[in-house]
């Protein structure tokens, strides 16, 4: 017999709820709710039953255990007790792990602790007659799995940090934006290995050009994040429509262009860009 015993109330509840909801044989599932404890007839059940109970557990700890423990980290180690924070870090963090954000799951390193609480799992449940506590299973033989835990943590405050402060980025950016009156009406913006700028004539305008028509106060009142080359022109001008032309429209570049002007904004692919321009050249020389 495996004795499982909890500190917590709902979280026998919670484990026998899923083991009876997917576990034929029920009559080998007990609960003592006022002992807050489970008890598994291991001995009764055949090999295919008794990976069952184990994946029960195993989806157990890592779908209903596994916020919990982030949560606490976040609000006992952090301070970040408001849930939709939480919320906010918690998504960083499943990102990582379900191999969304590559970079960030770089600084993690290997991420093969799942498969060490599965096989803990598996072990405990080995044995016919054990029993133990949830919590002193969770302090010892899931140590390297939270440790791993506080790292996904560590690394998705630091995310979420500089996404706020990106957030506050844009937002003033699009305050300063709103404050300028248009300087003309239409700019088209290749952005290939470097960005080359053309007026609503297809005319390119010259760097030089470009650097006349930058307000000073906007790089001397954000100096590190504003890009002289490419944001504080197209601040500068506050055009009415920006055209972008590029290969790669996930770029970071584009994706702050398309934050701050927001419906300014049009993406077309590279390609399109010498379509577009002998067409309106064509329409010049019509007209001449």
């Amino acid at each position: 017999m495996v004795e499982i015993i909890f500190q917590n109330k709902e979280d026998v509840n919670k484990l026998y709820s899923k083991l009876v909801s997917k576990i034929l044989f029920c009559d080998e599932i007990l609960l003592f709710e006022e002992r807050q404890t489970i008890k598994i007839n291991v001995g009764l059940l055949d090999e295919h039953f008794k990976v069952m109970v184990t994946d029960v557990f195993y989806e157990f700890i890592l779908k209903s255990k596994r916020d919990d423990w982030l949560r606490k980290i976040l609000s006992e180690q952090f301070y970040y007790e408001d849930f939709d924070v939480q919320q906010q870090i918690l998504e960083i963090i499943y990102s990582i792990i379900d191999g969304e954000n590559e970079e960030l799951a770089e600084l993690i390193g290997d991420q093969f602790e799942e498969i060490a609480v599965k096989d803990a799992v598996s072990d405990l449940l080995q044995d016919s007659n054990i029993a133990f506590s949830f919590e002193a299973f969770v302090k010892f033989r899931l140590r390297g799995y939270i440790e791993k835990l506080l790292k996904y943590v560590e690394i998705a405050i630091d995310e979420y940090k500089m996404e706020q402060e990106y957030q506050v980025f844009i937002q003033t950016l699009r305050e300063f934006l709103h404050s300028r009156q248009e300087r003309v009406h239409q700019l088209h913006l290749v952005y290939d290995e470097e960005p080359t700028f053309f007026n609503e004539k297809f005319e390119e305008i010259k760097k030089s050009e470009l650097t006349r028509m930058i307000d000073r106060k906007l790089l001397s009142n954000h100096p590190v994040y504003v890009d002289s080359v490419t944001i504080a022109p197209l601040l500068s001008i506050a055009p009415k429509q920006i055209y972008i032309y590029t290969s790669n429209s996930d770029e970071p570049l584009i994706r702050t262009l398309k934050n701050i002007f927001e419906e300014r904004v049009i993406v077309k692919s590279i390609q399109l860009f010498e379509k577009a321009r002998n067409f309106t050249l064509e329409k010049v020389n019509e007209n001449r």
